[in-house]
């Protein structure tokens, strides 16, 4: 095949069109002696092409050819390639999927004859065609030649499309059920002795048991071993026992010709911990007494494989009963709920992502949920109690306990994935669940699931799609028949009774199935148009709220929303056609208190979840000012002018609420904000503008009222504390400091009389009790605090400051920063404070010991009886008090010189010490991340009680909220609690290095 130099032969072009990704290495092959006499052969070519990978399929093949034996072997061997289709297609196809199988036919010349005949007993053999198949071994090594034998000709009707994946699968499982049969005749054959003194039988538990098995997998087993009669039953156990253990050796020993897989008796009571084999009655006696949840759910798939079946089906016989008992174990909800959180979190974090078996929609999802739903429902039903998941699936839809539709996008998903583990694990024979990353690997998949325009693109989207239905799905399996429970149904359509729905709402964790059955049935039942959307709704909500700590609370909080807002045809349509605010107003009834409270006030806020992105996203405070100061101009007077105002923060409480709660938990098509940092500054920076809006607002409507468009005096609100550091939380008060400036020509005293007018009236207004909450205005760090005046002159807070000033008022003005009212007063009194707050100097020692003195004062005084000082996040050893007075002092230090330091926010002064160089990096981020975690804890709290606290909740439903919050699952607060000492005694190290070390 010679070709002009510099341009590419027609062979190599068609190679390319063929799928070749190596042209070059595959025209030599084709030029080589064995394949001379069909390389022009247009029947060769094509068929490689429709292989998964014609480059591995050519190599197999030439491979294949040097190994046979003269060259009749090899004419035979083209001339029924070439000749006969089926052949062609199952011998190719085997070779550009599997390299595995391409060594076997390398080492044994002879196989590919396996693969001539195509009779119709040939296309789905049993445990019989497979035990004729293995009939002629005789050793460890040759049974693994016939093993490999008959994988060769399950891979070729599986890579061909003849058998589909379920058919596959329990094929593999009949091989290995022949295969353990083989390897026990041979055990039986080398200890005749011991054969004779016992009966055995093997057990087959997992997918073997459950007839699905995989290309590679362990087998799992358990022995039932009895002494035949007259035999002493020690002396038989121990001899079951030798045969067990010979058996699991001549199947997962390594040969020359490799193994065939791990025989894993695991499963067996007590683990490896027990002994392997047991009477019928020792086992009965164990899961009578001592057995686990999850050892009833692995009994579900025990099968009798091998050995005695008789012996076996009396084994399945005695414990099928328990099997069917375990849950009305008084453990059985938070077992189930552990198991597949104990999967999930053991999965190495890398391998996450890849995970097609353990990862979230995943393999197990499917077979978790089907095997939770056979545990609720099969005692009460024998058709449930199929050990194969696809079977199960079908028989739970067929009695109503899984909705059809939602039965056969599970079928399709889990068929998708399973044959996307088979693919991966063909092509080495190597036992893994991981997608592989390369692009050739997933090239070679893909076109193999018949993916061939853009395989490597199309197979990442079909799994990612596969995966999402299944997460989707994984939970919604159990609640759509929860609706057609207490609904209508159509005609022929089968229902959940209602101790069975009782059954499933409590097994997925809810504490009051009775109202929740009660809620579901005034939220879907009737046949009104909002009873339609609902039912169609309430499936995917209910599981949404489970994954929530309080499920209860969200179904309940969804009736009220739905009772005030469902004969508004625009929440109707919001449900049904936004598909983020269904899930985010799940996400937001079901976390706490504090948003659902909001909302129901004024739920016409719903819609806000439903607006994309932008519903969500926080308003500038130059959006809220001019809004809040339009509806104060509409209002006829102040009192309905801050009601106006009240609402519009109350609105926007709910915006910044629901945007935390969503950002935390995630949503399907969003993961939760994995920067906790980012979600604690949108909060302080978002209440912290709404509440200077509001403040804005209630000042225009006081003074308007009461002065028409000019005070007398000039007047400005200053923020203090969080409010002027933009960290205010949910249910912080508002510290300010007022002043003002009498204009030209006004009397002092009428400036000062008018300017505690507006003072006295804005607080009142701000805390009449309404369906708004209220906002506490605080003048506390006033000059001589609750003593002094509660409004100054500007004169006067500079004479005061220049003669009187104390360290901690120097301190407080660390956080000052104009907010509302008069700019320029503002500007100007923010002029007047820098030096005191960024003294030139310094900080003398005298000032520096008094700011410790405080600090230890505060520490020793402050912190509430009966707290665990290490669990105060704003008092305690490492909370916020520590992080801010550390970071403080080093600003009242060096800021004069170092203009970084002279912001009010604490996270943005802490990088800039360390830019300064005056914290090191480590330190900087132990107090970062303290400060942040404490902060959030706060925000969770107000959020799930609905009141401010400063402690973790000792309530421990209120206690998995916030852990659920602040990212960790259901059965994981105790380690939030440990994370949060740990944190805090780190920065509480830091701090005593920096805020007591230093001179």
């Amino acid at each position: 095949m010679t070709s002009v130099p510099g341009r590419r032969s027609s062979t190599f072009t068609r190679l390319l069109r063929h799928g070749f990704t190596d042209p070059s290495a595959a025209e030599r092959l084709l030029d080589g002696p064995e394949l001379a006499a069909v390389r022009d052969d247009p029947v060769l070519l094509e068929a490689l092409g429709g292989t998964a990978d014609p480059d591995l399929a050519l190599l197999g093949l030439v491979r294949l050819l040097e190994a046979q034996t003269g060259a009749t072997g090899r004419q035979e061997l083209l001339d029924t390639l070439i000749a006969a289709k089926p052949l062609r297609d199952r011998l190719l196809g085997v070779l550009g999927a599997s390299e595995a199988l391409a060594d076997h036919l390398a080492r044994h010349a002879d196989d590919w004859q396996a693969l001539v005949t195509y009779e119709a007993r040939d296309l789905h053999p049993g445990v019989t065609e497979f035990e004729h198949g293995l009939a002629g071994a005789t050793d460890p090594v040759s049974l693994r030649v016939a093993y490999r034998r008959c994988l060769l000709s399950i891979a070729a009707r599986d890579v061909c499309g003849t058998t589909e994946v379920s058919e596959t699968a329990a094929e593999l499982a009949d091989l290995a059920t022949a295969t353990l049969r083989a390897a026990l005749a041979l055990a039986e054959a080398d200890a005749p002795e011991d054969a004779a003194l016992c009966r055995l039988a093997v057990v087959a538990m997992g997918k073997c048991g459950g007839h699905e098995l995989n290309y590679v997998s362990d087998v799992d087993v358990i022995f039932v071993g009895e002494a035949v009669n007259g035999a002493d039953e020690d002396k038989a156990l121990r001899a079951a026992a030798r045969l067990a253990a010979h058996m699991m050796r001549i199947c997962s020993a390594n040969t020359v010709e490799g193994t065939i897989w791990p025989v894993d008796a695991n499963l067996r009571p007590e683990g490896r911990n027990g002994p392997l084999v047991r009477t019928l009655a020792s086992h009965r006696a164990y899961y009578q007494r001592w057995a686990k949840t999850w050892e009833f759910q692995a009994l579900l798939k025990a099968r009798p494989v091998a050995g005695d079946l008789a012996l076996g089906e009396e084994y399945v016989a005695a414990l099928r009963p328990l099997v069917w008992q375990a849950a009305e174990r008084e453990n059985f909800v938070p077992d189930v709920q552990k198991m597949r959180r104990r999967v999930i979190d053991n999965i190495p974090t890398a391998e996450v992502d890849r995970q097609l078996k353990l990862g979230p929609g995943g393999l197990r999802d499917v077979e978790f949920a089907v095997q939770l739903l056979q545990l609720v429902h099969g005692r009460a039903d024998a058709s449930l109690r199929s050990g194969t998941t696809l079977d199960a699936l079908k028989a739970l839809a067929t009695g109503g306990y899984v909705g059809r539709a939602d039965a056969a996008q599970l079928d399709d998903a889990y068929r998708f994935l399973r044959s996307l583990e088979h693919r991966i694990q063909l092509f080495r024979l190597r036992r893994t669940h991981l997608v592989p990353e390369g692009d050739a690997d997933l090239r070679r998949i893909g076109r193999s699931l018949g993916l061939r325009t853009d395989p490597v693109t199309g197979l990442t989207r079909e799994w990612r799609r596969h995966a999402s239905v299944v997460r989707r799905l994984h939970e919604k399996l159990f609640y759509r028949p929860l609706l057609d429970a207490v609904a209508q149904l159509a005609p022929g359509e089968a229902r959940l009774s209602a101790a069975a729905a009782r059954e499933r709402l409590v097994a997925l964790g809810y504490a009051d199935p009775a109202a929740a059955l009660r809620h579901l049935e005034a939220l879907a039942s009737g046949v009104t148009r909002k009873a339609a959307i609902q039912r169609t709704l309430l499936p995917v909500l209910l599981g949404w709220f489970a994954d929530s700590a309080d499920p209860d609370a969200g179904l309940l909080n969804f009736r009220k929303v739905s009772d005030a807002l469902g004969k508004t045809p625009w929440y109707l349509r919001l449900l049904r056609d936004e598909g983020a605010a269904a899930e985010n107003l799940a996400r937001v009834l079901s976390a706490g208190r504090l948003a659902p409270d909001l909302l129901l006030r004024a739920p016409e806020a719903v819609a806000l979840l439903g607006d994309g992105d932008g519903g969500l996203r926080p308003r500038t405070r130059a959006h809220l000012e001019q809004e809040v100061l339009a509806a104060v101009r509409r209002a006829d007077g102040a009192t309905q002018a801050v009601d106006a105002a009240r609402g519009i923060r109350r609105r926007e409480l709910f915006r910044t609420a629901a945007t935390d709660i969503i950002g935390s938990y995630g949503t399907e098509s969003q993961p939760a904000e994995a920067d906790q940092g980012a979600l604690v500054d949108l909060v302080g920076g978002a209440v912290s503008d709404l509440t200077a809006a509001t403040l804005a607002g209630t000042l225009r409507a006081v003074v308007r009222e009461g002065w028409g468009d000019d005070l007398p005096t000039r007047f400005a609100i200053i923020g203090m504390g969080r409010f002027g550091g933009h960290e205010l939380g949910y249910g912080s008060d508002a510290d300010v400091l007022f002043v003002h400036e009498p204009r030209d020509g006004v009397d002092e005293r009428e400036a000062a009389d008018a300017a505690n007018k507006v003072v006295a009236e804005m607080r009142r207004l701000l805390q009449v009790p309404s369906a708004d909450p209220p906002l506490i205005v605080d003048a506390d760090l006033r000059p001589e605090g609750r003593s002094g005046p509660l409004v100054r002159t500007l004169k006067s807070y500079e004479a005061y400051y220049r003669r009187w000033s104390l360290v901690w008022e120097r301190h407080a003005l660390l956080r000052a920063e104009h907010v509302a009212g008069d700019e320029d007063l503002g500007r100007r009194f923010a002029e007047l404070i820098d030096p005191l707050r960024y003294p030139p100097a310094g900080l003398g020692e005298d000032d520096v010991r008094e700011i410790r003195r405080l600090k230890a004062r505060m520490e020793s005084e402050r912190l509430p009886r009966g707290t665990d000082p290490k669990l105060h996040v704003k008092l305690g050893p490492g909370g916020l008090s520590d992080v801010e007075w550390t970071v403080q002092l080093i600003q009242l230090r060096h800021a004069a010189h170092e203009p970084g330091l002279r912001t009010t926010r604490t996270r943005e002064a802490l990088a800039a010490a360390h830019a300064a160089g005056l914290i090191s990096a480590d330190d900087a981020g132990v107090l970062d991340e303290a400060w942040v975690l404490a902060t959030g804890v706060r925000n969770a709290v107000m959020l799930v009680r609905g009141r401010a606290g400063d402690t973790f909740p000792a309530d421990p439903r209120d206690l998995a909220a916030v852990g659920r919050y602040l990212g960790y699952g259901a059965g994981h607060a105790g380690d939030m609690l440990d994370v949060y000492r740990r944190t805090a005694r780190r920065a509480r190290g830091v701090m005593e290095e920096l805020f007591y070390g230093g001179s």
